[in-house]
């Protein structure tokens, strides 16, 4: 456990995976000063209370509601002086269309001038990638795990705007490595399909798990798209929080490998088993609310990823990280959790 006066920036982080984020950085090191840049274009002060609340603690750090846009980041880093900076800021619904403001907001000037910033303070910098960067690499009809080396052919705007976060990274890394200096320290983290609490105000981007448990407890059959064969690699939020620690050193590693990694479970899950685990955590049997399978709209299947799973292995040896959360129990679990909050 890491003590101390250790300051760290966390943007976004009064969405879903970063306010998990914060409350487990204030319990892993207890004292530490975190400072969350969120627009609350979509986050909510409420997302960072709860997910303190959930720790059994407070939040005891700083807010500045601004977009990262408006951040001049020499200057922050120079104030704050902090060990670490975790960018999980963003637009992150992969149905936005306004392809120039996807672009803009996510991998626009202000990514290369916090890079920049970081890397010229030797402040290590772990930022939120995803795998919608894959789009539909070789593996999905081979249906084997996705290695780090298959994207660049993203089916969305969103995907495209997350590559083009990871290009800039590499540009800086060649750089640095052509002047002969070390590597700089920087992780990128290519999200799988993440669950857990915190996620509720995402609304129709909010997880499959969230999606089907709230159907049923609605009253409702569970819907998917036919035949509910679908399968991504679904991940819980505390594996995603673990992992993307690990990037700075705050887990079993303290020196990780610089590079792109994915951050999955390492084991795809069809859409009909999360159902079946939603309501085995419910105990409602199978036939009792048995799934409805709908048409998938035209415009949705354009840039539908029907398969995905993470290959974790470079992971395990860069960061030193393995997930620890089997997908169906964690489903499970959390639908019950999701059940408790309407009591």
């Amino acid at each position: 456990m890491t003590t101390g006066s250790q300051t760290y920036i966390v943007t976004g982080g009064c969405g879903f995976i970063g306010s998990n984020l914060v409350a487990e950085l204030q319990t892993r090191v207890p004292g530490a000063h975190v400072i969350v840049i969120d627009s609350m274009r979509t986050g909510s002060f409420e997302s960072l209370v709860s997910a303190c609340e959930r720790h059994g603690d407070t939040f005891q750090g700083e807010v500045l509601g601004q977009s990262i846009r408006d951040v001049f980041w020499p200057e922050l880093l120079d104030r704050y002086e902090p060990d670490a900076v975790f960018h999980l800021g963003a637009i992150t619904d992969t149905t936005v269309e306004d392809e120039a403001e996807m672009i803009e907001e996510n991998a626009g000037e202000t990514w290369p001038e916090m890079i920049e910033a970081c890397v010229e303070r030797d402040v290590p910098l772990v930022y939120a990638s995803s795998a919608a960067t894959y789009g539909t690499p070789p593996e999905t009809n081979a249906k084997t795990p996705f290695p780090e080396t298959s994207a660049g052919k993203p089916n969305n705007v969103y995907g495209f705007s997350k590559w083009l976060m990871e290009q800039a990274h590499a540009r800086v890394t060649r750089e640095c490595e052509s002047a002969g200096l070390k590597k700089p320290w920087i992780v990128g983290l290519r999200y799988f399909n993440v669950f857990g609490p915190g996620e509720a105000h995402k609304g129709k981007m909010a997880s499959m798990a969230l999606q089907l448990t709230n159907q049923i407890l609605d009253g409702e059959r569970p819907r998917l798209f036919e035949h509910g064969e679908q399968a991504r690699d679904q991940v819980s939020v505390h594996d995603i929080v673990g992992i993307t620690l690990a990037g700075a050193g705050l887990g079993e590693r303290k020196d990780p490998a610089p590079g792109v990694y994915n951050a999955g479970f390492g084991r795809s899950t069809s859409f009909e088993e999360i159902a079946c685990a939603v309501r085995r955590g419910l105990g409602i049997a199978d036939a009792e609310r048995p799934t409805e399978f709908i048409p998938m709209p035209a415009n949705i299947r354009r840039f539908y990823q029907d398969f995905t799973c993470a290959d974790m292995s470079k992971a395990e040896t860069g960061l030193g990280f393995k997930p620890s959360h089997d997908p169906a129990e964690a489903v499970s679990t959390y639908a019950r959790w999701a059940a408790d909050q309407r009591d």
